[in-house]
């Protein structure tokens, strides 16, 4: 119970979640308030507690302010972990900021994570507002460099320029680096999205328009990129997708996780077959969260099963599973020779020498 570790710890780590709120932009910070408030009723005083959770500027000046009433103090240390790396990403993590407003506090928490300082891991002392705002600048850095590479497949789409070899060749540039210039459908999860969307939201709070018409370019480009890859089946389809069948490869945001949160692939599938066609759609791992979020799909046991009878196969998580299928695996299934690669990890010139119809986002 609360009031035990309340009563046990001098240390307390808040480490919920803030979602998007309902029919909005902004976080929802009920979650937030409702582990602060059941730690407030029942601190010890001369505690330090520290705040991980990804909050709007300003939250934690709010909460440090409730904390001190019970003479508690506050540290506030954003958490940066990549979904399925947490572990290692606690135990090595590039950076460890901490923000807060007494000094004593934050060396408290310096202290918990002098083991992990000793490795030569960086360490930025701040205040609560920056260190509020690295997490989601972070995050809306990585977001800005995909949406990059996606602005240039679209402009790649209309000069016959390949995407593929445009962000191989500005990788090179030190200063840009390779990672994260992958074009393709863009990105999905429980993090990229809805923190665009609250930063967006908080700094139209704060009156930073400017600021917001960047962010919204950035999901507004990331959206695009699944409409385009509909455009793209649609036209394979000789104009029309009523009636077709065509067959999904791929359900979570990305490979290796069953997380469909936001999931570029189902959002694609999902508008397809609202436009007529019958959907077959196969992941490895995130099939029963798929049939949970998005029942309407059919869903199937197997990669070759989707693609049975397909007159279009759409690659849109880029699994190793579904890298190693060549042409000839599924040559004898399909209806029609048509594969549309979102991901930009299949090989054009293999699939063309076999007979394939073969288009992707940003390439010839």
């Amino acid at each position: 119970a609360i009031e035990s570790a309340a009563a046990f710890a001098d240390l307390h780590f808040v480490c919920v979640g803030t979602p998007q709120r309902h029919g909005e932009y902004a976080a929802d910070l009920t979650y937030v308030d409702a582990a602060f408030d059941a730690l407030y009723a029942c601190v010890q005083p001369g505690a330090v507690v520290v705040g991980k959770s990804t909050v709007p500027v300003g939250t934690a000046a709010r909460l440090a302010g409730q904390l001190r009433d019970a003479g508690a103090e506050l540290v506030w240390n954003p958490e940066f972990l990549r979904e399925g790396f947490a572990v290692a990403d606690t135990l090595r993590p590039d950076r460890i900021v901490i923000g807060a407003a007494n000094d004593a506090a934050g060396s408290v928490l310096e202290l918990a994570y002098a083991p992990i300082l000793a490795t030569g891991i960086p360490l930025v002392r701040t205040d609560f507002a920056t260190a509020e705002l690295v997490k989601v600048s972070a995050n809306a850095f990585l977001a800005t460099k995909i949406s990059f590479i996606n602005a240039m497949a679209e402009i790649c789409e209309v000069a016959g320029g390949d995407v593929t070899k445009l962000a191989e060749a500005i990788g090179h540039d030190e200063r840009i680096g390779h990672k994260f210039l992958r074009a393709g459908l863009g990105f999905g999860g429980g993090c990229l999205p809805k923190d665009i969307r609250a930063f967006m939201a908080r700094a139209g709070e704060l009156g930073v328009d400017q600021a917001v018409s960047f962010l919204k370019n950035i999901d507004e480009i990331n959206q695009r990129r699944r409409a385009r890859m509909v455009d793209l089946a649609r036209e394979m389809c000789e104009g029309s997708l009523a009636g077709r069948r065509v067959g999904v490869l791929g359900a979570a945001f990305k490979p290796d996780s069953d997380d469909i949160r936001d999931s570029p692939a189902l959002d694609v599938a999902l508008a397809i077959q609202r436009a007529g066609s019958a959907v077959r759609v196969y992941d490895p791992q995130a099939m029963t969260n798929a049939k949970d979020a998005y029942p309407t799909l059919a869903y199937v046991p197997s990669a070759l099963e989707a693609c049975h009878d397909a007159d279009v196969v759409l690659h849109l998580t880029e699994w190793a599973e579904f890298r190693t299928l060549g042409p000839a695996d599924l040559a004898p299934v399909v209806h029609e020779l048509n594969i549309l690669d979102g991901r930009n990890v299949l090989d054009p010139d293999e699939w063309r020498a076999a007979g394939w119809q073969f288009r992707a986002l940003g390439r010839p």
